[in-house]
């Protein structure tokens, strides 16, 4: 990509001296610059300002200090929001061992337990679903479902009639590229990710409106949004509220719950992280001794449908195969389309 942006972030960074910038991430949904003890942020093109804006003062509200990392001030560059933020240790991927997935959890119990009331307001929906529904998007675009295509109803367990389900809607895809027969094609990988994506209520793939209510949820965690501030010691805090919003809380532990479903995660790392979200008073996946998954697994099945649309769309774009967690996605994908669709909840608990 043009080191434009990145340069010009840099520059905003700090105070337009010019001093040397790290760059650490320069995707379609936003652009990352280190400049010393702060990081800077440019928001994705088509980012909503108002509740960016919004979103970035509950970031610094004080019911929540502690648990987000609060951002030092915003504004513009090239037409872009764009936001900078104290510098935090994050994770290392090189030490897995050490990933904090208790002080995650218990950073996700006291967001959840925030009360709405007490922040700034109106506070916007978490954007998980929009997030969902972007990657459908995506995978239609990489791998088409080819002229008439419609994802297979979910077949019965028992051998009774096929449940009903909604089909997802997707914007026209170009004509399919020719691409070598070991590549992801229209089958079976992305056939099961859509007939997967079938199964799911229309606000989980962000084609209505969630349930109202619920409680502030993060909508994107995983362990890269978890930084040591100050650094490099300090305590553990959330960052990247782009997706932050009302919304289910089971959305926030749905990617954990769904690597431990697909075999990603050790169940002993996922029963640490359960129960100190548990142990910390978070509102989603039931008390202790109870089985988290009635209230997981709608979740769990969103951030599994997904992975396996990035993992498909991102193998095909690289022209790849799929690699093994990625592969492991696609097979829960094929697994999840055999089952009846559950009935939408109500409201979000």
């Amino acid at each position: 990509m043009s080191a434009v942006l990145p340069a010009a972030l840099a520059a905003w960074g700090s105070g337009g001296s010019g001093h040397p910038y790290a760059l650490l991430a320069d995707r379609h949904d936003g652009t990352v610059v280190r400049c010393g003890d702060a990081v800077a942020k440019a928001h994705a093109p088509d980012t909503d300002p108002e509740a960016l804006a919004l979103r970035l003062r509950i970031a610094g509200a004080g019911p929540l200090a502690g648990v987000l990392l609060p951002p030092l001030r915003t504004g513009t560059v090239h037409g872009r929001p764009v936001s900078l933020w104290p510098y935090g240790t994050p994770v290392d991927p090189e030490r897995p061992e050490d990933a904090p997935w208790e002080a995650a959890a218990r950073l996700l119990a006291a967001l959840h337990r925030t009360p709405p009331e007490a922040l700034p307001g109106p506070v916007p929906p978490m954007r998980g679903p929009a997030k969902l529904a972007r990657a459908l998007r995506r995978l239609a675009r990489a791998v088409p479902p080819g002229p008439g295509h419609h994802p297979p109803d979910p077949v019965h367990p028992q051998g009774g009639p096929p449940a009903t389900a909604h089909h997802p809607t997707e914007p026209p895809a170009p004509a399919p590229r020719r691409l070598p027969p070991h590549l992801p094609g229209p089958t079976p990988g992305a056939r099961a990710v859509r007939a997967a994506a079938a199964t799911l209520p229309d606000w989980v793939r962000g084609e209505a409106a969630a349930p109202p209510g619920g409680a502030l949820c993060h909508g994107d965690l995983h362990l890269g949004q978890l930084v040591r501030h100050p650094a490099p010691g300090g305590p553990w805090r959330l960052i990247d509220v782009d997706d932050l919003g009302l919304g289910t809380p089971a959305w926030d532990l749905a990617r954990p719950a769904a690597w431990y479903a697909a075999g990603l995660l050790a169940p002993e790392v996922w029963l640490r992280f359960l129960d100190a979200y548990r142990a910390a008073g978070g509102p989603a996946a039931g008390p202790p001794g109870t089985d988290p998954w009635p209230e997981l697994d709608l979740a769990a099945r969103a951030l599994t449908v997904q992975g396996g649309a990035l993992a498909l769309a991102k193998a095909a774009a690289e022209r790849r195969p799929l690699d093994g967690a990625e592969r492991l996605m696609v097979d829960s994908c094929a697994r999840i389309a055999t089952i009846p669709a559950e009935l939408e909840p109500g409201a979000p608990s």
